[in-house]
């Protein structure tokens, strides 16, 4: 169960799974009323990662937090690739299994980037898209990821490398992941120690660490993704952190396969500003 606070009460979450097809199902948790929205996470976390984000918007949506396909409690399948086509066609199962319609689309990092395509592929399903440092300018490896500090670009690098790879992740513990996701934050302070804890626990599943490297090494999908943006039809935003690892030139050219998407940037914020900054990621979605 995950356990939020709005106004000095609790918003329970009680995740459950949805089976998509015979292959796969994802986890996701439900609150809130209204219209719906869906919250798509970053590269390594899971639902709980909006666990401060979700308590500010459940009174204007119904908020559906997802478990990105082996990621979290989702099931592992061990033949899938993990790119951007497969995320996009889960999240496109889960809004038909669930009927959803007229929805706000909220996603980060590569959440963002499913967001965006998802939103191409059903345009007539989909209110608006709220995208969050969009992970979308790869030319390597993890390249995102290894600009947040030297550990980072050390540890992602070296899970490329043929059976080295696979051992190093599955050696990942919370020690690592803290320094490696703290390369992602304008504060690293502000990582919570508890979400540590959660993503460190999901992280020991096995098999984990399979849909860890697979993510990473479909880094040309991630970037392959700006083909799609053209199909977008509802109104988009985005949103970077001041301090993201993305580079200028890189949102510009996001923005402008959006054609007129509204762009903005938010102080003293680095990657994960669902986290860092949720006030103001959760102002940005309810003053439309």
């Amino acid at each position: 169960m995950t356990n939020s606070k709005k106004n000095g009460k609790s918003v329970s979450v009680e995740p459950t799974l949805l089976k998509i097809s015979d292959e796969l199902s994802l986890r996701y948790g439900k609150s809130g009323n209204g219209p719906p929205l869906v919250l798509l996470h970053t590269i390594r976390t899971q639902l709980e990662y909006f666990q401060a984000l979700v308590p500010l918007l459940v009174e204007k949506f119904t908020v559906y937090a997802v478990d990105l396909p082996g990621h979290g409690h989702s099931p592992i399948n061990r033949s899938a690739q993990y790119d951007e086509p497969y995320m996009r066609t889960a999240i496109v199962g889960f809004r038909e299994a669930l009927d959803l319609r007229d929805v706000t689309i909220v996603g980060e990092s590569i959440g963002a980037v499913v967001a965006l395509t998802v939103a191409a592929d059903v345009p007539d399903r989909v209110r608006a898209v709220y995208a969050f440092n969009t992970y979308d300018y790869e030319t390597r490896y993890g390249d995102g990821i290894r600009r947040g500090n030297w550990f980072a670009n050390m540890i992602i690098g070296a899970l490329q490398i043929p059976v080295f790879g696979a051992v190093g992740a599955a050696l990942e513990n919370r020690v690592i992941l803290r320094k490696v996701m703290g390369g992602g934050y304008a504060d690293p302070r502000k990582l919570p120690a508890d979400l540590v804890a959660e993503f460190d626990a999901s992280g020991r599943r096995p098999h984990y660490g399979y849909v860890a490297r697979k993510v990473l090494s479909a880094w040309r999908s991630w970037s392959k993704a700006h083909e799609r943006y053209h199909g977008v039809k509802a109104p988009v935003t985005l949103i970077y952190g001041d301090k993201d690892w993305s580079r200028i030139p890189e949102r510009e050219r996001t923005k402008a396969a959006l054609g007129d998407a509204r762009l903005i940037t938010l102080r003293y914020t680095g990657h994960f500003s669902a986290v860092e900054n949720p006030k103001e990621v959760a102002s940005i979605i309810l003053r439309d």
